[in-house]
This record gives C-alpha cells, structure tokens and sequence, in this order.
C-alpha cells in the first residue's frame, strides 16, 4: 500500500455485525452485512484512485476465538472480490443491451429516412414537410437509447467495479479488545 493510503475505520461490538446473519455461507464466503459494506463502501468513494486503502475493523466488545478472527481479512477479501465480478457482469449485460439497442436503432434510423425520402413535399405542402420531418426526428430519437447506454450507462459501473476491486486489494486488519488480531492484503 503507498504511503499515502487512506485508511477506513469501522467500529463494531461484536465480531457477527460484520457479516450478514442470513447468509447460510461458511465464513469466509458470507456477503458482509449491508450496513457494514456500505459505509466501507462510501467512505472508499471519497479516496483519491490513486491512493491505496486500509481498512481496519475494530471489534469493542467481543473477543472473537483466533482462528475465525484469522479468516475476517480473506473474508472481506472475497466480498469485495465477488461484488466486483458481479458489477463486470452488469458492465457486460449493459454493453449487450447497447449493442443490440444500436442495431434496431439503426435499422429503423435507416427505414424512416428511407421513409422521409419517399413521402412527397411538393404535392402535399407543410403537411407532407411535417410528415417528412417527423419520420426523420422519429429515426434519430430512436437513436438515443442506445448511445446513451454506450457512451455514458457504462462508466458509473466500471468506476463501481474499479473501486469494489481497490477494496478487494485493500488492507484489512482487524483489532479487537487485547490485540491486533489479523492482517492481510490482497
């Protein structure tokens, strides 16, 4: 971790509020609980990407027995390991629905210019030039979904899975009311 990292701080009472009491998982695979994973979640946010992170789980009450304290940093490891390949997912379900959005878009793009084309602007006056007009606006709205999809949709997950995979690689301690109990990185 650069020297510079940003350090998170969660303050529990006991070792259980970390992870989610309804995921039947063993341990090291249980979702963290969505309190928890949120408030790591948005004080990550607020780091610069270019700086590391630490997070640092402090148990007050609790002194949990030493081999399932020993696990909590691979735990919140593979958390975090399996948000971010949920997140690229979603990246790659978005990417299909913009493509195949773009390929009706453009067929219908060409079918009513092609249709604009046809429709007479002389015998039919402003009538037929609103007619015209209309299929032509009417082609290019159909555009707009798949561009905004393709050019803007993507990045606000990408930036999400870029920053569920810096708290996958972040170091995790955890201090409980005697000692430091486990370190780890990623």
């Amino acid at each position: 971790m650069p020297t510079d990292g940003a350090t998170i701080q969660l303050r529990i009472h006991e070792l259980r509020q970390l992870f989610n009491s309804i995921d039947p998982s063993p341990f090291r695979e249980r979702d963290l609980d969505p309190d928890c994973e949120e408030f790591i979640v948005s004080w990550a946010r607020e780091v610069p990407p270019d700086r590391g992170l630490r997070v640092e789980i402090h148990v007050d009450r609790e002194q949990p027995p030493a081999e399932l304290a020993a696990d909590v940093p691979s735990a919140v490891h593979s958390h975090f390991e399996r948000e971010a390949a949920l997140q690229e997912l979603h990246r790659r379900r978005i990417l299909r629905e913009g493509r195949l959005s773009l390929a009706i878009g453009l067929v219908l793009l060409v079918l009513c210019e092609g249709a604009a084309a046809l429709v007479p602007t002389a015998g039919l006056g402003t009538p037929g030039q609103i007619v015209r007009e209309g299929l032509i606006i009417a082609g290019w709205l159909v555009m707009w979904h798949p561009l905004e999809v393709l050019l803007y949709g993507i990045w606000p997950v990408v930036r999400e899975r870029r920053l569920l995979e810096r708290l996958a690689a972040a170091d995790v301690r955890l201090t409980t009311p005697t000692r430091a109990v486990a370190t780890a990185t990623a």
